[in-house]
C-alpha cells in the first residue's frame, strides 16, 4: 500500500515540477533570443550612425558621384525604417528586413568602389578613420546574427525535445526565425582589377 502511495506521489509530483522546471527554462531561452535579437539591432544601429559620418566626410571631401551618396543614404534610410521585436520574426518579416540590410550593404561597396577612384579621399585621416570603425562594425554584425542564431538554435531545440515540446505546446511557445544567407553568398565573389 504504501508503494502505492509513493509511485502515486512521484506521478503527481513530476506532473506538476517537469512542465514548471521546462516552462521556466523555455522562458529563460526565449529571453536570450531576444536580448541577442537587440544585439544584432544595436550592431546594425552603429553601422547607420557610422554610415551618416561616412557620407558627410566623403561629401566634404570630394565632389563625386552624387548618385553613390544618393544611394546609401536611400539605403540607409530603407533599412532603418524596418524595426522588428523579437515577437515580430517571422519568416516574411526576417526576409524583408535582410533585404533591406542587403541593399544598404550593396550601396556601401559601390561607395567604397567609387572612393577607390580618388586617392585623396582615401588619405584622409577621417575617411580612413571611419573606414575602419565600418569594417569593426560590420564583424559585430557578423558575430551578433551568428550569437542570434545560436540562441534561437538552443531555443528551438529545446521547444521541439521531449519533455519541453509538451510544455511549449500547452503554452504555445513558437519557433524562432534564423538569419539564413542573402541569395547567391553561396558563390564566391569575382575580384577584378
Amino acid at each position: 500500500m504504501k508503494k502505492r502511495f509513493v509511485y502515486l506521489f512521484l506521478i503527481v509530483a513530476s506532473t506538476f515540477l517537469l512542465p514548471s522546471c521546462s516552462y521556466n527554462s523555455i522562458i529563460s531561452n526565449d529571453e536570450a533570443v531576444k536580448k541577442a535579437w537587440a544585439d544584432v539591432e544595436a550592431s546594425y544601429q552603429r553601422r547607420s550612425d557610422l554610415i551618416g559620418n561616412l557620407v558627410e566626410t566623403v561629401k566634404g571631401e570630394a565632389k563625386f558621384e552624387k548618385e553613390t551618396l544618393v544611394a546609401v543614404i536611400d539605403a540607409r534610410s530603407k533599412a532603418t525604417s524596418i524595426q522588428l521585436t523579437a515577437d515580430q520574426i517571422t519568416p516574411e518579416n526576417m526576409a524583408k528586413f535582410q533585404e533591406a540590410q542587403a541593399q544598404l550593404s550593396g550601396a556601401l561597396s559601390r561607395l567604397l568602389v567609387v572612393s577607390e577612384q580618388y586617392p585623396a579621399l582615401k588619405a584622409t585621416q577621417a575617411f580612413s578613420d571611419l573606414m575602419n570603425e565600418l569594417e569593426r562594425t560590420e564583424n559585430r554584425i557578423n558575430i551578433a546574427r551568428r550569437d542570434y542564431n545560436g540562441a534561437v538554435q538552443a531555443y528551438n531545440t529545446q521547444i521541439r525535445s521531449f519533455p519541453a515540446n509538451i510544455t511549449a505546446g500547452i503554452f504555445k511557445f513558437k519557433q524562432h526565425e534564423p538569419f539564413k544567407a542573402d541569395p547567391g553568398t553561396e558563390k564566391a565573389p569575382k575580384v577584378q582589377f
